[in-house]
């Protein structure tokens, strides 16, 4: 009876069930071995890692808030060292994106901290200025570095606190979606060097060529506008020259509105065109 049962029991699945207990068992008792033996371990080198385009801060600068902050880190043990808290502190950096920190096997306490990239530069109504970063967030201006992004001055409300807030208005939304559209294209990258928000909340384009008063209006249909733009420099203006008009305006579907300068007449600017307007000064583009 008995060794018919044993034929029915299955050995070898309760042989392979003991071993993966054993070789589990052993692995508990070697990781925290190896846990215990890697706290103690002491710190061998701190390295800083700043990532990104920008120079807001430098690795010394890091070094520096970390001594201040913690003291000599180089010798003590990797357990006594607070990895959450330095991560929390670096990201409270008005210019720290993100902030990782390591420890390799040879103790060595790795950093590497990623910059916010700036796209405009804001001047608001009552001369405080700061920078909206790709993420849409304010940030304050630096006095060590000075980005090459669009600047944006006029009438402007937008509030800053030297804190990291999103934008609150639709005027920031328009401003910073034009500010990355020209950045965004190397020809008005070169031709544009600054925006202007006017009385009607109006965003308007100071060329780098040319003093005319360039209106885009709104973020609406920014490629549109610009190809309507490219057209007035590339037909218009070759047959009128650059002084003609005082004001182009492209907020208007269709079509580009320009107001004549009063030292040029009527008739020394007429475009032999059929989609010039005279009445309106207005050329069609559809």
């Amino acid at each position: 009876m008995f060794k018919r049962l044993s034929y029915r029991f299955n050995w070898r699945n309760l042989l392979y069930s003991v071993a993966g207990l054993a070789l589990s068992a052993a692995l508990v008792l070697l990781m925290g071995f190896i846990g215990k033996k890697s706290g103690e371990q002491a710190c061998s080198a701190v390295e800083v890692i700043v990532l990104g385009d920008e120079s807001f801060i430098e690795q010394k600068d890091i070094t520096a808030m970390l001594t201040e902050s913690y003291g000599e880190l180089v010798g003590r043990t990797l357990e006594s060292i607070p990895i959450h808290k330095i991560e929390q502190d670096l990201r409270q950096i008005p210019y720290v994106f993100s902030a990782i920190v390591t420890i390799d096997m040879d103790g060595q306490l790795i950093i590497r901290v990623k910059q916010r990239e700036a796209v405009v530069r804001i001047i608001n109504k009552e001369g405080v200025d700061f920078y909206i970063d790709r993420q849409g967030h304010k940030m304050p201006v630096s006095l060590k570095y000075v980005p090459r992004v669009p600047v944006v001055n006029g009438y402007i409300s937008e509030p800053y606190d030297s804190t990291l807030d999103s934008t609150k208005s639709q005027l920031m939304n328009d401003i910073f979606k034009t500010a990355q559209f020209v950045s965004g294209d190397s020809v008005w990258n070169s031709q544009v060097v600054q925006l202007y928000v006017n009385e009607y909340q109006d965003i308007e384009l100071v060329p780098r060529v040319g003093t005319q008063r360039i209106i885009l209006g709104n973020a609406d249909s920014l490629e549109r506008k610009f190809e309507k733009l490219l057209l007035f420099y590339r037909k218009i203006v070759p047959r009128t020259g650059i002084s003609a008009y005082k004001t182009v305006n492209l907020k208007f579907a269709g079509q580009i509105v320009c107001e004549r300068d009063e030292r040029f007449k009527l008739e020394d600017i007429m475009i032999p065109d059929s989609t010039y307007n005279s009445t309106t000064n207005s050329i069609n583009t559809q």
